[in-house]
């Protein structure tokens, strides 16, 4: 098995357009915890020993300025930027084009920062002690050869809507010893009175039961994956570059990977209930959600003290 702790990458560059603000830092506990603090709270028991924050410079000093001061000897922290223009020299971008390229991008920025196996969040996301840990105990478990072989933790469909509007999500298909064999990334799926739908374009839809596994962008990685994401982002630039919002996702690169056989993914199911703030008005059963789980004491009252 490796030695070598596993980092947490957090993915926090995005300003959360549907909701309305810098929710990366929106307080959801009752001493003024964002769900970040918990997802960090959680991966410092679990065992990792670093975690990297991939973030924008225009507001860098306020999230540094949240961040530094509370985890200033718990975990060893780093900071990398993702922004619009760091794409390979001479590549031109449209005009109109105004967010950077997507997750996969995101964890691309980070390459010089990590060189353990790393498992990556969004910052946004609520994913539950639990899973920290099965994500922790599988990349500390994965023999120092074994360079191909990647995680994911799964929840399921019904348990990640919002009911405020729709949400994207990646549907996983898994073979019968929990291998994913493919994640196919909808980007318009909502409750509506006959079920589960997620919604194509020219009236196209699709009817989920809700017990599906999806992918909530927790994945746990190799740093080899780092050379991958290269390889497929550069070809992603030459016609990405020239459109408005076309985004280089994880989900994309995994399955490419899949397909070619160059590696395996394990799919750990947790048991933990995922919830997030897509929409601002999300916050208020987060906010209920958390005090829930420090009333069954899952969490102290305060998290930094």
């Amino acid at each position: 098995m490796t030695h070598k702790k596993p980092t947490l990458l957090i993915l926090a560059a995005g300003m959360g357009q549907r909701y309305g603000g810098l929710k990366q830092v929106d307080p959801v506990g009752p001493s003024g915890e964002a769900i970040i603090d918990y997802s960090i709270y959680d991966a410092i028991r679990a065992g990792f020993g670093k975690v990297v924050f991939v973030i924008r410079n225009h507001f860098a000093e306020a999230f540094t300025a949240s961040f530094e001061p509370k985890l200033e000897g718990r975990i060893e922290t780093r900071y990398v930027f993702q922004e619009l223009e760091m794409i390979p020299p001479g590549t031109a971008i449209h005009p109109d084009r105004r967010k950077p390229w997507g997750t996969g991008h995101a964890v691309l920025v980070a390459r010089k920062a990590i060189d353990e196996p790393f498992a990556v969040i969004n910052a946004d996301d609520f994913y539950g002690h639990h899973s920290f840990r099965l994500i922790h105990d599988h990349l500390r478990s994965l023999p120092r050869k074994d360079t191909n072989h990647y995680c994911m933790v799964s929840y399921r469909l019904d348990r990640t809507l919002s009911p405020h509007g729709k949400v994207s999500r990646g549907i996983c298909e898994t073979t019968p010893d929990g291998f994913l064999t493919a994640v196919t990334e909808h980007t318009h799926i909502e409750r509506q009175d006959d079920g589960i739908v997620s919604l194509f374009g020219e009236g196209e839809a699709t009817v989920f039961t809700g017990s599906e596994p999806v992918s909530m962008n927790i994945w746990g990685f190799q740093p080899g994956f780092f050379e991958e994401l290269d390889t497929q982002f550069r070809g992603f630039i030459r016609t990405g570059a020239g459109e408005v919002k076309s985004e280089f996702y994880i989900p994309t690169v995994v399955n490419r990977l899949l397909t070619d056989g160059a590696i395996r993914l394990k799919v750990l199911e947790s048991r933990d209930e995922w919830f997030g703030v897509t929409y601002r008005e999300d916050r208020e059963q987060a906010v209920h959600n958390i005090r829930a789980l420090i009333n069954a004491g899952v969490y102290p009252e305060r998290l930094w003290t």
